[in-house]
């Protein structure tokens, strides 16, 4: 009996330790991300000290830094950070649905199905420039339906899936690649877009960010418990009562959804639902009702730090946050790799 009771003394102070550390890591990232915005806003071509940024937000002026907070940078931050949340959030529930912290949207075709559309509106139908989101978002979707459709045989495992992602992946990459140098006289207009990149990002693009970003984040806690159950794997989910196909399906349409709402905006802007899932869940563990919010917060945080960094590093040139990502995000993916291998 008393080791019975020891046991359960032990465990519930395992659940405080881990709620603590929890919460410790939601402030700092809060924090973090207060930061990387108030940094966002204040730095560019022309400096703009915290004290007037505050007045600029708070006050009606006509004043520059008015100006260039309230037109310029502002929504650039706040679309560079739901982006972030989107990316984020898909990476998180895709990396618990497939068991693989290797896993990010681009390994079930969002990123090239986004891709290919967006590229063949710019390249093809020039004239139709303004149905570029939409198209790029319903490419990711057909994309992803394709892919769990030849991942289907009486179900859909994680293998096949993953298997099916890299297939697809690989031909709408060709296909995207064969459009650009048939049409080469026309690629220009479309690096901006490919390389991922939030430059002239104005309210406009917020507004149609903030809906989708909205339901989706809605839709994912509606769908935390069945995340968590798909962690333990199949066989234990099945026993503890979920629909594991359901769940699964239901999740990375989820995943679909936001990853696609996010690159239909920003571009192709990768590694951010790799990389911040990953950290945190080294820091909070698996279970999504902490994981997932920290990991929406970290990837904000994430997108607006690398924007600001690639707008003032390399001034007067305005550097891709896309490729700035991917230089940072490549030689993490590497680590995980090789810590994989030695595992």
């Amino acid at each position: 009996m008393s080791t019975l009771v020891s046991g359960r003394e032990r465990a519930h102070k395992a659940a405080l330790s881990r709620n603590a550390r929890g919460s410790a890591v939601l402030i700092i990232s809060l924090v973090l991300l207060l930061a990387a915005a108030l940094a966002g806003l204040m730095s560019g071509a022309i400096s703009i000290p915290a004290r007037d940024v505050w007045t600029s937000l708070f006050h009606s002026s006509d004043s520059e830094a008015r100006q260039i907070v309230w037109n310029l940078r502002l929504p650039r931050v706040l679309t560079g950070m739901l982006a972030g949340i989107c990316l984020a959030v898909s990476g998180a529930f895709l990396q618990g649905v497939f068991r693989n912290p290797l896993a990010d949207p681009g390994i079930i075709g969002v990123s090239s199905g986004g891709g290919l559309a967006a590229v063949a509106i710019m390249i093809l139908f020039p004239e139709k420039i303004a149905y570029l989101p939409i198209s790029a978002f319903l490419g990711a979707l057909a994309a992803a339906a394709v892919v769990y459709a030849l991942a289907w045989k009486g179900g859909a495992s994680p293998l096949r899936l993953i298997l099916a992602g890299v297939a697809v992946n690989s031909l709408l990459g060709a296909a995207m690649t064969a459009l650009m140098i048939l049409n080469s006289e026309k690629v220009q207009s479309v690096l901006p877009w490919m390389s991922g990149s939030l430059n002239g990002r104005s309210w406009p693009h917020f507004d149609t960010l903030l809906p989708y970003t909205i339901a989706g984040l809605i839709a994912s806690v509606f769908l935390i418990k069945t995340a968590n159950l798909l962690v333990l794997g199949d066989d234990a989910a099945k026993l503890l009562g979920s629909r594991v196909e359901i769940g699964r399906l239901l999740i990375i349409l989820l995943s679909t959804f936001l990853a696609g709402a996010a690159i239909s905006i920003v571009g192709m802007v990768g590694f951010v639902g790799l990389v911040v899932p990953h950290i945190v869940r080294l820091l909070v563990g698996n279970d999504y009702r902490i994981f997932l919010p920290i990991s929406a917060i970290g990837g904000g945080a994430l997108i607006i730090a690398a924007d600001t960094a690639a707008r003032s590093w390399f001034d007067p040139i305005e550097f891709p946050v896309g490729i700035l990502l991917a230089l940072l995000g490549a030689p993490f993916f590497l680590y995980l790799l090789r810590r994989g291998i030695k595992r």
